[in-house]
């Protein structure tokens, strides 16, 4: 499985790519050209044709959520064949707020049908042998939630199945990150983490930041790559406890 980076807070240096508060990858993996998330706005996409992506190619959309900084660039795909599949929780699309603000996906599911076919499932499902979209990941692991009061249930995620283990890849972690690493190895049978890239939706709680510590250090995960939603004090947290890397827009990874 190869994962690019194509939206991110961060832009590696000397690459020259930009950068917005969103997410965005894409992912080939057994013939299969996936986009999992587009970002808030055009940007993925201006940075993917940058780096050579054939959009046109793309036969798979992954929304792990349905927050507009992950969903926004659904507008710029109108263009595309029509036989792409889209993968989503059923509420995804469901109106979304912060603070009084607005935060919904642009581009709801009736548009969507337009142009894509949906799959709308609560379920994990498998988009190849090896990658899997977990569907609505069980709450019953992590004590601390990311955000007091977040029960957002649309919030999942992907894990691979690789030769060192399970690595997975996520979105946001609204859900709770041991949860989602907890309900994928439940769900394929797999106990090892061998990797984790994306959001990890721990931002200014110190709790939360030691309990994700004090679980990480018990799992023997050989590297993570947390971003977008994941704070400097976070990090450091962690990086006591397990090998982080640094991620930017461009950043590829080959998993096997």
């Amino acid at each position: 499985m190869k994962i690019t980076v194509l939206t991110d807070n961060n832009s590696l240096i000397d690459r020259y790519y930009l950068a917005e508060p969103a997410f965005s990858l894409f992912i080939e993996e057994a013939g299969k050209r996936i986009l999992f998330d587009t970002g808030y706005s055009d940007v993925f996409r201006r940075n993917g044709e940058k780096m050579g992506v054939d959009f046109s190619l793309i036969d798979t959309i992954v929304i792990s959520h349905g927050h507009n900084d992950h969903t926004g660039g659904l507008q710029y795909l109108s263009d595309l064949k029509q036989n792409i599949e889209v993968y989503a929780h059923p509420e995804a699309d469901e109106d979304k707020s912060y603070k009084g603000l607005d935060i919904s996906m642009p581009v709801r599911f009736e548009r969507l049908k337009d142009n894509f076919r949906l799959i709308l499932s609560r379920k994990p499902m498998n988009i190849t042998d090896r990658l899997v979209f977990l569907g609505e990941i069980e709450r019953k692991w992590q004590q601390v939630a990311p955000l007091e009061g977040d029960d957002l249930k649309d919030d999942t995620a992907m894990v691979y199945k690789g030769e060192k283990g399970l690595f997975i890849i996520t979105g946001c972690s609204h859900s709770g990150i041991i949860n989602i690493c907890e309900y994928s190895k439940k769900v394929t049978g797999i106990n090892r983490i061998s990797g984790i890239i994306g959001g990890f939706h721990m931002l200014d709680n110190d709790r939360l930041n030691r309990e994700v510590r004090d679980y990480f250090r018990k799992q023997d995960i050989d590297v993570i790559y947390p971003c977008h939603c994941t704070d400097l004090k976070a990090k450091i947290a962690l990086s006591r406890v397990v090998d982080i890397r640094e991620v930017g827009v461009s950043l590829q990874l080959e998993i096997y």
